[in-house]
């Protein structure tokens, strides 16, 4: 205690002289003191260097200030300079926009695309006949300097006058267009360029989306970068559609002249030319007379664009081409395209590539189908405002019996069967039905018919108001969109979406399915033939459909290079046999208690489903028999809506009058599951117009010709064996008698 004090009175009398307290190494406090003072000198140090750092950045600052102040501009040039910056900032933007836009398109070009031509292909039907050509053989094609000089500038003249001036699309050329079409207030002139038109051939479709034109511009840029002019020129007179089934300048000059490209006059240069407009409106074998005045057009534009004088085409004018007579020659021209692609796609391995190709169309069942869809659009087209329309029809077992890819070729090669992509709507439904049936429902299975979310999701039934509960089989028949969503929703268990794209690819769906809750009333695009193809399973009660549209390919000798029943594997079942029972069942009221009355084909078992979709823009109906499956679209290519179109309308029309003419004088098959022959058809006004279009008047009977029995083509196809057996002939002239006799054989026995 002492020590203590006495050291405490020695601090307070340090302090009191003014010197630092003597410290007790002892005393526990002074640590703590000495960390706290450190960290007062940290803090103070950061302090002090952060506001010494802002300060110089300041100074730096203002001295780049006054350093630019030397620069500034006042008036006129302050606005030139601010124009600028904000032009080189949009420039910028604008790269990054127009690169972004450029990849997908550039990406057509990967690969040979100049080799993705390179087979020549004889088409033939499932009869053995000639039905039209496809792919180039670009040795025999006439290099562009050894073409008629007369020939060349009427093309020029006619599709594109600076084609030697432009670096792919003609800006000038497109203004000029403009100003004409707004004045006729219609399109009478068209602004793409030659190389415009070769990148919508080589890469692209015919679909008139702002996407295709976007691509078809950078498309343009890079030919020209890459392809001489000549080049370009050259790939574009071998790929133009001329009419008449014939693609290139060379083969239109010989169907329609019998005559070599490099040996036509002038006035058969003009009529050739004319064609690229409207190949199938300007075909001189359909349509003399008007090739003969657009011929006549195009000798006016030589004259205007200085490339010849009036001296020089007068003897032209007074002494227009004449042609060949080929006969009203009608290709399938969307088929013969489709067919191209399987080609492509099963010969790609082949060595060789000059081939003959047997196909599975049917011409008088292509013929019946182009005229259901023609008399469909002029009879009611424009009273629904529909004026495009698609259809395929499959015999069941896997044959493409005819396709139509829409109204006219001549005027759209895009093909709207195969390539169109377009909500199915509720003909979608069956692959929800589908699934139900195999998770244990029955088609008397009930469920309730009332609101239902499905997160921010609501789907409305077509009339606004709800049924309570309600039998799936009615459901079904009825149309009722919130009965699929609660079956996905509720019966499907884990990733019930997942479930349903699964189902759609099984079923032969190659499109991709979109991953949202609203399929399951049929929100993802398909295609025509997808849906051909799905619904062609049910009339084999569950197996594949086997969709396909070659038979046999062949080479010149006769080789079979490759042949469907042969080297393609068996069907493999994609639904079970009590579900695909199930579905029939229910699939076969919709035509006579349903929303597709007028689809029910007369003294024929028929099944399918109908589609309507958002605003009327698309309307289906998707239906079969125990022997054929077809898929009917309708509606407008730009998307626009009908005026109310319902797949039980035009669709369902079309359809019955297409399966009326398939179904004549050919043996029925059943529908597996279903045990009556013919459901009773509910009373009502509907069912006696299934025989009428939309404004009550009858429908023209469509006659089919007459058909072997299936005996007699037994003993037919065993005798045409037996002969190809034994013929000595070439290979050639062996295809050709085989042709002559075992390819009557089908008109029955696939049937």
């Amino acid at each position: 205690m002492h020590r203590g004090t006495s050291d405490a009175r020695r601090d307070v009398a340090a302090a009191g002289n003014g010197q630092r307290p003597v410290q007790d190494p002892f005393n526990q406090n002074h640590r703590p003191r000495k960390r706290s003072t450190l960290l007062l000198r940290i803090d103070s140090w950061i302090d002090s260097t952060i506001w010494n750092a802002g300060f110089r950045l300041g100074e730096i600052w203002e001295e780049i200030t006054i350093f630019f102040r030397r620069f500034r501009t006042r008036g006129v040039w302050k606005a030139v300079f601010e124009v600028a910056g904000e032009g080189m900032n949009i420039g910028t933007a604008g790269f990054v926009l127009l690169l972004a836009l450029a990849l997908p398109a550039f990406e057509e070009t990967s690969g040979n695309w100049q080799a993705r031509d390179d087979f020549a292909v004889t088409f033939l039907d499932r009869h053995g006949n000639e039905i039209g050509h496809r792919g180039i053989i670009h040795e025999d094609s006439a290099p562009v300097d050894q073409l008629p000089d007369h020939f060349v500038k009427a093309v020029l003249a006619t599709e594109d006058r600076r084609f030697f001036d432009h670096f792919g699309i003609d800006f000038l050329g497109l203004a000029r267009a403009m100003t004409e079409n707004v004045k006729a207030n219609s399109v009478v002139q068209g602004g793409s360029t030659i190389t415009q038109q070769l990148a919508k051939n080589l890469f692209l479709t015919n679909e008139r989306t702002i996407e295709r034109k976007v691509k078809e511009a950078f498309l343009a840029f890079w030919l020209e970068a890459n392809v001489s002019k000549k080049e370009i020129l050259r790939l574009y007179l071998d790929r133009a559609y001329m009419g008449g089934g014939t693609f290139g300048v060379a083969a239109a000059a010989q169907f329609y002249f019998g005559k070599d490209i490099t040996e036509v006059s002038i006035a058969e240069a003009a009529m050739l030319a004319g064609l690229f407009k409207a190949p199938a409106r300007y075909a001189p074998h359909i349509n003399l007379p008007a090739a003969r005045a657009r011929a006549n057009e195009v000798l006016s534009n030589l004259v205007q664009g200085n490339l010849m004088t009036e001296g020089q085409v007068i003897g032209a004018r007074r002494n227009p081409a004449n042609v060949i007579d080929r006969g009203n020659r009608e290709a399938p021209d969307y088929f013969l395209d489709w067919a191209f692609e399987e080609v492509r796609r099963i010969a790609g391995p082949f060595a060789q590539h000059s081939l003959i190709v047997r196909t599975t169309i049917d011409p008088g069942l292509q013929r019946a189908a182009e005229a259901a869809v023609e008399t469909g659009l002029r009879q009611d087209g424009e009273r629904y405002r529909a004026s495009q329309a698609a259809l395929v029809l499959i015999e069941n077992g896997g044959a493409v019996r005819a396709m139509v890819g829409g109204r006219d070729y001549g005027a759209s090669q895009f093909n709207r069967a195969s390539h169109a992509l377009r909500q199915p709507g509720s003909s979608f439904k069956v692959f929800t039905y589908s699934l139900a049936m195999e998770k244990g429902m029955t088609p008397d299975s009930t469920i309730v018919d009332a609101p239902i979310h499905w997160g921010n999701w609501n789907p409305k039934n077509y009339s606004l108001g709800y049924r309570g509960r309600i039998d799936i089989k009615t459901a079904l028949a009825k149309s009722v969109n919130t009965i699929p969503v609660r079956l996905a929703k509720e019966k499907l268990g884990e990733d019930p979406i997942g479930q349903i794209m699964a189902q759609a690819k099984k079923f032969g769906v190659e499109t991709p399915i979109r991953r949202d809750v609203t399929i399951p009333i049929g929100t993802s695009e398909v295609t025509v033939l997808d849906q051909a193809t799905a619904f062609a399973v049910f009339p084999t009660g569950g197996l594949q459909s086997r969709r396909h549209g070659i038979a046999q390919i062949l080479n010149y000798k006769g080789d079979v290079l490759y042949d469907f029943a042969r080297d393609e594997p068996p069907a493999e079942r994609v639904l079970s046999e009590t579900a695909g029972m199930y579905m029939n069942q229910m699939l076969t009221r919709v035509p006579y208690v349903g929303t597709a009355r007028r689809a029910a084909v007369d003294g024929v078992l028929t099944g399918g489903k109908t589609g309507t979709t958002q605003a009327y823009r698309d309307a289906w109906f998707v239906g079969y028999t125990g022997n054929f499956t077809a898929a009917v679209w309708f509606g407008n290519d730009d998307y626009t809506s009908s005026n109310r179109m319902t797949g039980g309308s035009l669709p369902a029309m079309t359809f019955k009058r297409v399966m009326d003419y398939a179904h004549q004088g050919i043996e029925l098959r059943p529908i597996p599951g279903v045990d009556n022959p013919l459901p009773e058809p509910k009373a009502g006004p509907l069912v006696a117009e299934s025989s009428t279009d939309a404004n009550g008047n009858a429908l023209p009977a469509v006659q089919r010709s007459r058909s072997l029995n299936r005996d007699t083509t037994a003993v037919l196809r065993d005798l045409a064996e037996k002969l190809q057996r034994a013929n000595p002939l070439g290979a050639t002239e062996r295809l050709a008698a085989a042709h002559s006799l075992s390819d009557l054989v089908p008109i029955v026995v696939e049937r």
